[in-house]
């Protein structure tokens, strides 16, 4: 039977609770690489390509410390990679599905979170590694790989053990780097109409078409903020058009 390596990643600051789930729940595999991101430059594309480097089974599967792997899931992978495949090249190359989309299961401020856009929440973390190429990206990485996407039933835990304070910390580091990725990207200057629209589009995403409020005041909170987020990496996208402007 083909074999699986875990990829996990390891940041700064680490729930060790969390991690213990999430070690607990990958020991049925083959091979469990950890990646210590305060020891390496880069982004988490970099990061990911670390682990890939290192990885000597048949299968990649990415999981971070605060996720763990289902029971359901656990089973749906092995039956999944206990299917006989060809070896021929060509038919591996266009026949056949070697990256799998896995549906993140979201607990945010203790609460299964069921919409928002935090289900079902695809997240592509399983590859056939001779048919897997890196990760590519600065801030939403995306893997490169041969063949199509399929997509698995169960789920990925994700435990968002987050206060407020230490979302808006969060908020603040990435917002920086969207900002410059935009202002690389030469996106038109912002001004209170461009400001306006971007707050409203995302109120019409999160309240209207994906129905935050359904997962109760909560949700509704969620919600809100995720609206604050957009409006701050636009802000710094302002303050660094401003800073061009004037030299």
């Amino acid at each position: 039977m083909a074999k699986v390596s875990i990829i996990i990643l390891l940041g700064k600051e680490v729930d060790n609770t969390l991690l213990k789930k999430c070690l607990d729940s990958v020991k049925w595999c083959d091979e469990i690489i950890k990646v210590d991101t305060k020891n390496i430059k880069g982004n988490f594309a970099d990061w990911r390509n670390e682990g890939l480097k290192r990885a000597k089974n048949d299968w990649i599967l990415y999981i971070d410390t605060d996720e763990e792997v289902s029971l359901s899931l656990r089973d749906e992978i092995i039956q999944l990679i206990s299917k006989p495949v060809s070896k021929a090249w060509p038919a591996l190359l266009i026949n056949q599905n070697n990256a799998y989309a896995i549906p993140r299961q979201n607990i945010i401020f203790g609460q299964e979170f069921k919409h928002g856009g935090q289900w079902p929440d695809y997240q592509k973390r399983l590859f056939r590694k001779k048919a897997f190429n890196k990760w590519v990206g600065d801030l939403h990485e995306e893997p490169v790989y041969l063949g199509d996407l399929g997509y698995l039933k169960s789920s990925i835990i994700h435990h968002k053990n987050l206060e407020l304070g230490q979302m808006v910390e969060k908020t603040n580091k990435w917002s920086e780097i969207e900002a410059k990725l935009m202002l690389d990207a030469n996106h038109p200057r912002m001004n209170i109409i461009r400001f306006a629209s971007a707050g409203f589009r995302e109120f019409l995403l999160r309240f209207v078409k994906q129905l935050c409020f359904l997962d109760g005041s909560k949700g509704v909170i969620y919600g809100i903020y995720q609206i604050y987020s957009r409006l701050i990496s636009y802000s710094k996208l302002w303050e660094k058009q401003q800073s061009i402007i004037r030299t």
